[in-house]
């Protein structure tokens, strides 16, 4: 016991001291908040006013087309679009100030196009674009259907080209509309949508927003998938390496085989839970820290409800996923003699890894159908849609413990299976081992 424990000591601190480690588990929340932070800080900065000609000789269409592009318009048509998203109306902003400042805006320049061809028109405001003067023109064609032509220095503000996109076809519908004597108002009546709103129900009875419960559930699954991947890449790596070095030689002879797996697997494993614990109380320490400074229950009204115990399964499945994938990564690593070699097997063990992250949307949809159960409980898969299914709904305590048992019978097999090759196989140089050799580790160690 003392040996095993001394391994384990050495493989947790060979990984949780590493910088790169240290780097990883402060840089994934960093991370995650920038993701959620620096688009939202991008888009707000307002950019410079777009100057733009717009010549309609008719004079139809442009006085719709300035009046869409105005500010209180684009305010209005932004405001529009917040209540339509699935936030609450309260965490939306109010004023037209603060819709107005996240857009770039247009200053309309004046030009008399009167007496002038086409050509004329354009080769002008051409030059009047390539002297900085103006940044944009459109020209309204002179009967209805016909092709409007916009040309821009700034090509790639898509934020602007979509909304004068959107002032043209509001303006040559409501034209059209006047043509066909229909107000705009009728109209917007006839096409109002019906208000729905959709929230998921869990085994209490209890309302939840089904977006949030989509959202968290996806993170989960991808943090255990990611989570599994990497630590068995670490695994296949350290076993490559004691096999490269010939390490392996000198600590067979003060400890066995199986001890020295083991080890492994427990050291490297609780560097994993560690940096899995860190992440879990960074997250939570950012969410009240805004609270103290937001108003987030709007936002947080309607979020799955996660309790201690259901961290705790995470954990727990967490763990018996790694002892899975563990066994096999290090199974891998001792049949081959370079890690770009275990790269190359390692992708069937990533691949059922995959397989289990996208059965975790089947369970989304329907946490308490067959496929979710079956799924929930198989090795390989567990580990990655149990803590899922748990928090769309969680099932009885006792497909919880079946699940448990299965894939801790599933982890004595895949260890004890591991350590018979792992035996043979880490003293194995100058080949990749075949499948008929590995086979016959199995039946003579």
């Amino acid at each position: 016991m003392r040996k095993f424990l001394a391994i384990v000591k050495h493989e947790y601190r060979k990984v949780v001291l590493k910088w790169s480690f240290l780097i990883g588990t402060l840089l994934f929340p960093l991370l995650g908040a920038g993701f959620a932070v620096v688009p939202a800080v991008i888009f707000s900065i307002k950019g410079e006013p777009v100057r733009i000609v717009i010549v309609d000789r008719e004079g139809k269409l442009g006085p719709r087309i300035r009046s869409n592009l105005s500010p209180e318009k684009i305010a209005e048509k932004q405001a529009e679009a917040l209540k339509n998203t699935s936030f609450e109306p309260t965490a939306a902003p109010k004023s037209a100030n603060s819709l107005e400042s996240v857009t770039a805006g247009f200053v309309f320049v004046p030009y008399d196009a009167k007496g002038k061809p086409d050509d004329e028109v354009r080769a002008e405001l051409n030059s009047m674009a390539a002297e900085k003067e103006i940044d944009a023109y459109l020209m309204v064609p002179s009967q209805m259907g016909g092709k409007f032509e916009f040309r821009s220095r700034k090509a790639g503000d898509f934020a602007a080209n979509a909304m004068l996109e959107d002032a043209v076809n509001d303006a040559v519908r409501s034209e059209k509309l006047t043509e066909a004597n229909i107000t705009e108002n009728t109209l917007r009546h006839i096409n109002e949508k019906a208000d729905i709103e959709t929230k998921a129900i869990d085994e209490h009875g209890r309302e939840k927003n089904s977006d949030a419960l989509l959202a968290a559930s996806f993170i989960i699954g991808l943090m255990i998938y990611l989570s599994l991947t990497i630590y068995g890449q670490v695994i296949l790596g350290a076993v490559v390496e004691e096999k490269e070095t010939r390490i392996a030689e000198i600590l067979f002879s003060s400890a066995r085989p199986f001890e020295l797996m083991l080890g492994k697997l427990v050291g490297v494993g609780l560097a994993g839970l560690t940096q899995l614990g860190i992440w879990i109380t960074s997250l939570a320490l950012l969410v009240g820290f805004l609270m103290l400074q937001v108003d987030l229950a709007p936002f947080l009204a309607g979020a799955p409800h996660i309790t201690p115990l259901m961290v705790f399964y995470f954990l727990l499945f967490f763990l018996l996923g790694y002892f899975l994938f563990a066994s096999i990564f290090a199974l891998i690593g001792s049949m081959v003699t370079t890690v770009q070699e275990g790269g190359q097997f390692a992708f069937p063990p990533i691949m059922l890894m995959l397989i289990g992250f996208y059965f975790s949307f089947a369970v989304i949809r329907d946490p308490s159908s067959p496929l979710s159960f079956w799924v929930s409980i198989a090795p390989f898969w567990a580990p990655i849609t149990m803590p899922v299914r748990i928090l769309a709904e969680t099932p009885p305590f006792w497909q919880i413990g079946l699940s448990i048992l299965i894939n801790a019978v599933a982890i004595c097999g895949m260890v004890w299976l591991c350590a018979r090759v792992y035996r043979v196989g880490m003293l194995m140089y100058g080949k990749r081992a075949t499948l008929p050799e590995v086979w016959k580790w199995i039946r003579e160690a």
